[in-house]
């Protein structure tokens, strides 16, 4: 019994002295050369940009949604298109958006242009998972404010999950990387 909870303490204080170490096993910075590029770019926090990928696909490039998203950053064929068309990108339907490189350079194109569209990363984060359009009325009826502060009040309850979970591991990154 002696030896067992010995055992234990050492375990325990392994953990304790790794915990950074684990959370950054959890906290991944997969495809960071393309984070780290269109985030400079786009002028977004790479941190950001690992934290909606965690949530979107959890690193995984073949990743499909139920609803059609595809790749590391879960976009959707004809925001895709419209992203590309907008920034001047080479896209091909299908294809385009299980290439790493690609996928994240249209999310976060993508991304940024939400940011600059409602002027904060808060409300932004809510337009990527429900829609710009979605997020306009929802400011119109004064169900949120523009400036995101009462971000707890988006009506879709996964939207509001999907945001309160990006700002808790964006949180996490800041930690563990900033």
């Amino acid at each position: 019994a002696l030896i067992l909870l010995m055992l234990i303490v050492i375990v325990l204080i392994a953990i304790i002295l790794n915990y950074n170490n684990i959370l950054k096993i959890i906290y991944k910075t997969s495809y960071s050369n393309y984070v780290e590029k269109y985030a400079e770019e786009y002028n977004v926090d790479p941190l950001l940009i690992y934290s909606i990928i965690k949530a979107e696909s959890n690193f995984d490039a073949g990743a499909v949604s139920n609803k059609g998203a595809c790749g590391l950053m879960q976009i959707m064929d004809n925001t895709a298109k419209e992203v590309a068309q907008n920034n001047v990108m080479e896209y091909e339907s299908g294809v385009t958006l299980y290439n790493a490189e690609k996928n994240i350079k249209i999310g976060v194109a993508y991304f940024a242009g939400l940011i600059k569209e409602f002027g904060n990363e808060r409300v932004a984060l809510a337009a990527y998972n429900a829609g710009s359009g979605n997020v306009t009325t929802w400011i119109k009826n004064g169900t949120i404010k523009s400036d995101g502060s009462d971000i707890e009040n988006v009506p879709f309850k996964e939207t509001n999950m999907y945001v309160r979970k990006i700002i808790k591991d964006y949180r996490v990154y800041q930690k563990l990387y900033g």
